[in-house]
């Protein structure tokens, strides 16, 4: 959300209604894949199994990374869409959204996962070995 944020910002575009609707739009993105990931990671940890606790995240991620470029790459197909057909209207909705979409992708994959191991090496959850 920052990086939209900042995008607009440094663009100079105007922050109105549109500019909300972007910023809303992208946290409810990021939130949702942000939940995907770690839900996923918890059902994982409940499942038997011998790998170790970063072997279990990385599976998790992978799990879920087909979902999540299926659904990225729909929507920036709209955008591009958006972007190339809407004309002036939506450009200043599109453009930030697509750059809000991509870092919320990267947020939701990488650093997720890594406050999640992160989490488990200073509290250590009282799971089974």
């Amino acid at each position: 959300m920052l990086g939209t944020l900042g995008f607009i910002s440094i663009t100079g575009m105007e922050f109105n209604l549109q500019s909300v609707a972007v910023l809303l739009t992208v946290i409810g993105y990021s939130i949702n894949d942000s939940i995907v990931v770690a839900d996923r990671i918890r059902e994982n940890v409940r499942k038997p199994h011998k790998e170790s606790y970063l072997e279990l995240v990385n599976r998790s991620v992978n799990e879920t990374l087909s979902r999540t470029v299926i659904m990225v790459l729909t929507v920036f197909m709209v955008l591009i869409s958006l972007q190339f057909f809407a004309g002036r209207v939506l450009s200043d909705f599109t453009k930030p959204l697509l750059l809000g979409l991509l870092i919320g992708t990267y947020s939701s994959i990488f650093i997720v996962a890594s406050l999640v191991v992160d989490w488990e090496i200073k509290s250590p959850s009282k799971r089974k070995k």
